[in-house]
């Protein structure tokens, strides 16, 4: 008698071995064992044991008459209770009589015992009559075997008959070998529910997205990170919760493939997979939904996934709960996650507990954080400890770390090695440190290496560094020409958007020197003077000072002149004595005067000469003279000579 139809229905049977090929974790796995009976599904296992019993009585009663279907019907029971040799013996007598369900259960029945050969036997057999789950089943055998050829065959068989674990494993064999047909089973079987599918088919196109990457600041006061650096929260590997944020920062968009790959991350998610749940987090996390990202996080930390608790940490100290945030990154550090750790540590830095930030930092190092070395080395660093934060910064350095190669190079630096700071600092740069790139150009300047000083700050102000482009403005304006100056505003305007007051004061210098621009270069004298920048202070007040603002002109006077500039002091004299108030105008012109305003002292000889003062003004004569500029100095030689003569006469 030929192979019957599908007359008998089982459920899927999990395979007691590990199942090359799967692309899950174990507790992430869908069903997709070896030798799943046809049609079935795991729902059915919430079936009450008294219906069990009633069905199987009825099915023994209809084995009892050799119906081929009732055999299978009845060894499938069996088999799913754990009765073996009681199923093997219904499984073979159904099979022998030609039906196909049963010849792909009596695999599975083999699979479990260990006869695996005799098994593939079997589902060939039900293979090569149409079965969809045995082509499944010997597809995945054939590929532990490494026969991939055999394997994509009868996977394929499986797939195209609409087998949701066949579509998925030939997805996986075909991802496996940078195939892109890969996708369309992908999708073929979270189509079908396979939740493992769902999330795989999530992340190529999540792969297609834009991602965003920051690049920091540099060490423009001072060299240093070495010295107040922020302690590195979040680790450096590929599938880190710090990366996974990042790129969902850059994929704030809800249309193509960042929506698809959500849409599909919300399905897997929503049937218990803990890794889509996290991924769903982050892109939420990205577009400010916060809540909802929390939600997920939550879900995803319950069901053990490291990284959602971690992430949820950060979530939480976010939004000032940072107690609550060290309760989830405890759980997640407990359970080897490194970026948590460090959190932990990082948090204990900032409340001044030195030895748990310690104990947490050593924790994310024995996790393989590289991130845990160099926290250590700031922490040493913050305590003085030089020499075991040399050690720490090496220990980073070697194993790639580029932040903790530049942070050795200016410690190196700091104690006078510049030689050995020097290889330090490039080995940082050209893994793509902004702050090692800008210290090369320091450390060539230094040593008057112009060209090569100019290429390393060009290099970090392409970046976006803020004192690199500023320093590379001051030279293309030193240059000169059309072409350079405009290049020099272009860089300025980075530096201005960094936060340099020096920049906006020198943009607003540029502007100022043509008058189709000079309506706009108060913008940036203002900018930077309430940023304290004497200097831009001084031509703020005068530009308010032209347009008849006495009150502004004399606040911004009186800020640089209280600052210590002394151009602020002669020009609040001036405007003082403009307003009748010559003695505090005396008082701005000597505090001038003494800081080497040349003017201001010829302003006070002038005024003590008018009140009758000779000796003080010969006195402040004198100062003006050795002053200058030329000619005040001569101005005041003359003024000198007068006065002298008035007093011997």
């Amino acid at each position: 008698m030929g192979l019957m139809g599908d007359k008998a229905r089982l459920l899927e049977t999990r395979r007691l071995v590990g199942a090359p090929g799967d692309g899950s974790d174990q507790d992430d796995r869908d069903p997709s064992s070896h030798g799943s009976g046809e049609g079935s599904s795991s729902d059915t296992d919430c079936a009450a044991e008294a219906v069990d019993l009633e069905l199987e009585t009825a099915r023994r009663r209809a084995a009892e008459s050799g119906d081929p279907a009732s055999l299978s019907m009845l060894g499938a029971l069996l088999l799913r209770r754990g009765d073996l040799d009681g199923a093997e013996r219904h499984l073979r007598a159904a099979t022998a009589e030609g039906d196909r369900s049963a010849a792909n259960n009596l695999g599975v029945l083999l699979h479990q015992r260990g006869y695996a050969d005799e098994a593939a036997t079997w589902w060939r057999v039900a293979a090569v009559a149409g079965s969809a789950p045995a082509a499944h089943s010997l597809g995945r055998y054939h590929r532990e075997r490494g026969d991939e050829p055999a394997a994509e065959y009868w996977l394929r068989q499986s797939a195209e008959s609409g087998h949701a674990l066949g579509a998925y494993a030939l997805a996986d064999l075909l991802e496996h070998r940078s195939d892109v047909g890969a996708e369309r089973w992908f999708r073929s079987a979270a189509e079908r529910g396979h939740r493992e599918a769902a999330y795989r088919l999530a992340r190529i196109l999540d792969g297609r997205a834009p991602s965003a990457t920051a690049l920091s600041g540099g060490l423009a006061a001072g060299l240093g990170p070495t010295t107040g650096a922020r302690h590195v929260s979040a680790g450096g590997g590929d599938t880190s919760v710090r990366d996974l944020r990042a790129a969902a920062a850059g994929r704030r968009g809800q249309d193509g493939p960042a929506g698809e790959a959500e849409q599909w991350y919300r399905q897997a998610a929503a049937r218990g997979h803990r890794r889509a749940a996290l991924h769903l987090g982050t892109l939420l996390e990205g577009r400010g939904e916060t809540q909802e990202a929390a939600r997920w996080y939550l879900t995803s930390a319950k069901d053990g996934e490291p990284r959602a608790a971690c992430a949820l940490g950060f979530l939480l100290r976010d939004a000032g709960d940072c107690d609550s945030a060290a309760i989830w990154w405890r759980r997640a550090a407990q359970e080897g996650d490194g970026n948590a750790a460090n959190a932990l540590g990082a948090l204990h830095a900032d409340r001044g507990e030195p030895q748990q930030a310690e104990r947490w930092y050593r924790a994310a190092l024995d996790a393989g954080d590289v991130n845990g070395a160099y926290n250590l080395a700031l922490l040493c660093a913050e305590q003085g400890r030089t020499a075991q934060a040399e050690q720490w910064y090496r220990r980073a350095a070697y194993a790639g770390h580029k932040e903790a190669a530049n942070a050795l190079a200016v410690l190196l630096l700091q104690g006078g090695d510049s030689a050995g700071a020097e290889p330090w600092f490039s080995k940082a740069a050209e893994a793509g440190s902004v702050d090692a790139a800008f210290n090369l150009g320091i450390l060539y300047a230094g040593r008057d290496e112009d060209r090569m000083a100019f290429q390393w700050y060009e290099r970090a102000a392409v970046a976006g560094h803020t004192d690199a482009a500023l320093q590379v403005a001051m030279v293309l304006l030193r240059d000169g020409g059309a072409e350079n100056t405009e290049a020099a505003e272009r860089h300025l305007r980075v530096a201005v958007r960094g936060g340099s007051a020096e920049a906006a004061f020198r943009l607003g210098a540029l502007l100022d020197r043509e008058d189709e621009t000079r309506f706009e270069c108060e913008e940036w004298y203002e900018r930077a003077a309430r940023q304290g920048h004497r200097r831009a202070q001084v031509r703020l007040g005068m530009l308010v000072a032209e347009r008849g603002d006495v009150v502004g002109a004399a606040h911004w006077y009186r800020e640089a002149a209280e600052a210590g500039s002394r151009n602020g002091a002669f020009n609040l004299g001036l405007l003082l004595a403009r307003e009748g108030s010559e003695p505090e105008a005396a008082m701005w012109w000597a505090r001038a005067a003494e800081a080497g305003h040349g003017r201001a002292a010829l302003r006070l000889a002038l005024l003590a000469a008018r009140r009758g003062g000779l000796a003080e003004g010969q006195m402040w004569c004198a100062r003006a003279v050795e002053l200058g500029p030329p000619e005040v100095a001569e101005r005041a030689a003359r003024l000198q000579e007068a006065l002298q003569q008035e007093l011997t006469a």
